[in-house]
């Protein structure tokens, strides 16, 4: 059901009389409220994504590793959870150096994960399950060991010499290399620069040494990555997450990059990535990789990892509606604390984001620690996580979850340096840990090794919480973080205003976050308590929302009403009401 520009204006104009310990907040305005809701019948506008890191899902052959079979052993379990596309990290042939991040092969199944049939098997019955199957397109680099690099490197003037960005040294001379061209750091930790010997020229990588950067200014570098994903579209998969888009060009005038105060935990100068960050080429690729998406059938989506400084640059990777469907929102994953007034602020500004564009929420993902421990406070973590899941999935635009999210997954690092797997944590140990820790298996049951493998060793330690926090403990009890995520993916599938409603906060409380969500005929009011104090509610003049009569409650966490008007929310406690039967 769409929202019509009267309607909306209705809305928005009714100002809410609440108390909430502090004053109301007026309503946004008919024009802001009218541009902020998009409409469009595509799957992605009501999906769930769930992200899944394939080491550490399922392993169905018992080597430790997750893989294609074990993922697929689980569609039923992704599916009565309520999840409408899984996005699978990389399972590409890669030599590990960032875990798959690192391609050697864009058209093959790594053997690790099995093989195409396995792909294909999966694909095949998730769409029986109405699931559908998003890739990982890691466009700005490739590994060091691809076809095509080893033939870039093997001299100066190989026919793929400038599929990558090679630079002399400066002062380079026959017998010395000279200084390397500029200041540019790599995301990992020192120099962006990596001297070759052989043709004694510097190649550029934004992260590992061993993942030289593409260059995006060749022009048949656009057309064997169009290629890919053609080959990836008749595989029957119904889009693309697309790795660190806004890294694609860097400045052809090779000029420094700002520093800034301090040092980074690689102990490198900090740096403004001014000249190799977010150039305006970006949007033509996104424009490019957009049209070769679309001959396809079944309206498929583009997700990007569009980590923006503001919501001004997050919009500008919507385009005109001809580049992506979903930047995801990294302003509002990385709040990384609870605050109503920095929430309110924040889904105030995508609601109204220039582009009218879809929102895309995550809190957790392989990159960042869970939420669990990012968001928790020592002693409420549960209760807070379920006020997490209310505020994700809640919320109008299309929500991204995380594996083990659902079950309060926390962060295990690795106690000693000798057990880190990632480079980064190695590299910067003690002050970077790397990220292993958000990448721990997947906690099925309380055996040994939480029902992921049958291997003694899987390839990282089964946290200890996995005794209390599994599927199987945690299906059993009604009040689990697990059954909180259950009964919203529900709620959000089967209620008109979650599914279709405009979204508008009210009230400027410090402590609480509110808003509505309302479709014609159809309203709902969520409100969350993100302090460690109780807090009251009184709602008056909820009918100018088109609610009427006493608030139910259709989710709630530690709350209730002391009088018909009044909502009493204990710390940290999530609610969702109606009036509709």
């Amino acid at each position: 059901m769409h929202w019509t520009k009267s309607v909306l204006a209705a809305i928005a104009t009714s100002a809410l009389s609440l108390s909430i310990g502090a004053p109301a907040q007026t309503a946004p305005s008919p024009a802001q409220s009218a541009q902020s809701q998009p409409t469009g019948p595509e799957w992605w506008r009501h999906a769930v994504i769930y992200e899944i890191y394939p080491r550490s899902f399922q392993d169905s052959d018992g080597d430790g590793v997750g893989d294609l079979k074990g993922i697929t052993s689980r569609l039923d379990y992704l599916h009565d959870l309520g999840i409408d596309a899984i996005w699978i990290t990389p399972m590409y042939p890669s030599p590990g150096i960032d875990y798959g991040y690192d391609i050697s092969d864009y058209t093959a199944i790594d053997p690790l994960y099995g093989t195409m049939a396995d792909f294909d098997n999966l694909v095949a019955e998730a769409k029986k399950r109405d699931i559908r199957v998003i890739m990982d397109y890691v466009i700005n680099h490739t590994s060091d060991q691809h076809k095509w690099f080893l033939e870039s490197r093997s001299s100066r003037d190989n026919p793929k010499r400038d599929w990558y960005v090679w630079r002399d040294g400066k002062g380079e001379t026959a017998t010395d290399k000279g200084e390397q061209p500029n200041n540019w750091q790599s995301w990992f930790g020192h120099s962006a620069w990596q001297w070759d010997e052989k043709t004694r020229q510097y190649y550029c990588h934004y992260f590992y040494v061993q993942q030289p950067d593409l260059n995006w200014r060749n022009p048949e570098v656009h057309k064997a990555m169009d290629g890919v994903l053609d080959f990836w579209m008749k595989r029957g998969v119904a889009g693309f997450r697309i790795d660190a888009v806004s890294r694609l060009y860097e400045d052809p005038e090779m000029r420094d990059d700002p520093y800034l105060p301090g040092r980074n935990a690689y102990g490198d100068r900090n740096i403004q990535h001014k000249y190799t960050d977010d150039l305006p080429e970006v949007h033509d690729v996104l424009k490019e990789v957009r049209s070769v998406v679309d001959k396809y059938p079944g309206d498929p989506v583009l997700v990007t990892e569009a980590d923006e400084p503001n919501v001004q640059a997050l919009a500008k990777m919507y385009g005109n509606g001809d580049e992506v469907q979903l930047p995801m929102d990294f302003q509002i994953a990385d709040v990384n604390k609870l605050s109503a007034p920095r929430f309110r602020e924040l889904f105030n500004e995508i609601e109204n984001n220039p582009a009218h564009g879809q929102p895309e929420y995550f809190f957790s993902n392989h990159d960042q620690p869970r939420q669990w421990d990012r968001y928790g406070d020592g002693e409420h973590n549960d209760q807070i996580a379920k006020l997490m899941a209310v505020l994700e999935l809640t919320t109008r635009g299309t929500p991204q979850m995380y594996y083990g999210e659902e079950l309060g997954m926390r962060t295990t690092d690795p106690a000693r340096v000798e057990d880190v797997h990632d480079p980064i944590g190695k590299l910067g140990w003690p002050k970077e840990k790397g990220r292993d820790g958000e990448r721990t298996p997947m906690q099925w049951d309380t055996t040994a090794t939480a029902g992921f493998t049958n291997a003694a060793k899987p390839w990282l330690p089964i946290p200890p919480s996995a005794s209390k926090y599994n599927v199987d403990a945690e299906s059993k009890d009604p009040n689990s973080i697990f059954n909180t995520y259950k009964k919203l993916l529900a709620l959000r599938r089967s209620n008109p205003a979650l599914r279709d409603g405009a979204q508008i906060s009210i009230g400027n409380d410090p402590d609480v976050f509110m808003y509505v969500r309302a479709v014609p005929g159809h309203a709902v009011v969520v409100a969350l308590n993100m302090s460690n104090k109780q807090r009251s509610v009184m709602f008056i003049g909820l009918d100018k929302y088109g609610i009427h009569g006493l608030l139910k409650p259709i989710f709630s966490t530690g709350t209730g009403f002391a009088k018909s008007d009044t909502l009493i929310l204990e710390p940290f406690a999530a609610y969702v009401g109606t009036t509709e039967p």
